[in-house]
C-alpha cells in the first residue's frame, strides 16, 4: 500500500513516488501491451446506440438531481495531476440514465437528513484516461486504457456528502484523490464520526445499486450487468438533446 503520502499527491512528484515504491519492494503495475478496446468517439454512433437501447442515454446530473453540488476537480488544477484534464470551462457532468436515476434516489434520501451530494467526477472521456495512464501506470489509482474505466462508460461517480444548509463536506478522514491506505474502506484507525460518515455514504449508495471501490471511499460504480460502451465524446457534444 502507498502510505505516508500527502493528502494531495501531485503528479509532478510521481517519479519520486515510484522510486520509493521500488525501494520498498512494492510492485507497480506495468503497462499492458498497447492495445485499445473499442471506443465510441462519434456522437452519431452514440445516438444510434441510444436509439437501440434507451438505457444508454447520458444524463446531465443537475438536470436530474435537484440540489446536487459540483466540484469538478479535473476541470481545475486542484487535483492529483496538478493540471486541468478537462476543458477549463467544463461545468457539467453525466452518467447513464439508470445510474443517474439511482443517484437521484440517493440524494432524495439524504435530503431527509438535511444532507446532499457533492460530485467530484462522473463521466470521463476515454482520452483523459489515456493521459492519466501515461503518467501514473498503477491500476490501483488510474484505469488501464486496455480495459477502460467505469468513468468512461458513464457508470462510475466520485462523490461525497455535504450539509445542505452550509454546503460543508462531512469529514471523511481524507480529501478526494488521497492515495494512501487511510482512504481505503477497510481502514479503521479513524475517529468514530469519520467512520460513521463513510458508513452512511456506503450504505445509502449500496442501497440504490452502487458498488464501492475498496481503495477509495469516494468512488462508486453502478452495478448494472448491461455492457455499456467506452465513450470518448466531448462534454459539449453530450449536452445536445437527442
Amino acid at each position: 500500500m502507498i502510505t505516508n503520502i500527502s493528502n494531495r499527491f501531485r503528479i509532478s512528484k510521481a517519479p519520486a513516488l515510484f522510486f520509493l515504491l521500488a525501494a520498498a519492494g512494492t510492485a507497480v503495475a506495468q503497462p499492458a501491451a498497447d492495445t485499445r478496446p473499442p471506443v465510441t468517439s462519434s456522437y452519431t454512433d452514440y445516438r444510434h446506440q441510444v436509439s437501440d437501447d434507451p438505457d444508454k442515454k447520458m444524463v446531465e446530473l443537475k438536470s436530474r438531481i435537484p440540489g446536487v453540488v459540483y466540484d469538478l476537480r479535473y476541470a481545475t488544477k486542484n487535483n492529483f495531476m496538478n493540471r486541468a484534464m478537462y476543458p477549463p470551462k467544463t461545468r457539467k457532468t453525466f452518467l447513464r440514465v439508470k445510474a443517474a436515476t439511482a443517484l437521484q434516489a440517493v440524494q432524495e434520501e439524504l435530503k431527509e437528513k438535511g444532507l446532499g451530494l457533492k460530485i467530484f467526477d462522473a463521466y470521463r472521456p476515454y482520452a483523459v484516461t489515456v493521459k492519466f495512464w501515461e503518467l501514473v501506470k498503477d491500476e490501483r489509482y488510474v484505469a488501464n486504457p486496455a480495459k477502460g474505466s467505469g468513468h468512461n462508460r458513464g457508470t462510475t461517480v466520485d462523490l461525497t456528502i455535504i450539509q445542505l444548509a452550509s454546503r460543508e463536506e462531512l469529514n471523511m478522514g481524507t480529501g478526494f484523490d488521497n492515495f494512501s491506505d487511510t482512504a481505503h474502506h477497510d481502514f479503521s484507525n479513524l475517529p468514530e464520526d469519520v467512520l460513521q460518515n463513510r458508513i452512511l455514504l456506503k450504505t445509502v449508495m449500496e442501497k440504490y445499486g452502487f458498488k464501492a471501490y475498496k481503495d477509495e471511499w469516494w468512488h462508486y460504480s453502478f452495478a448494472d450487468s448491461k455492457p455499456y460502451e467506452l465513450l470518448d465524446i466531448p462534454f459539449k457534444k453530450l449536452q445536445k438533446r437527442l
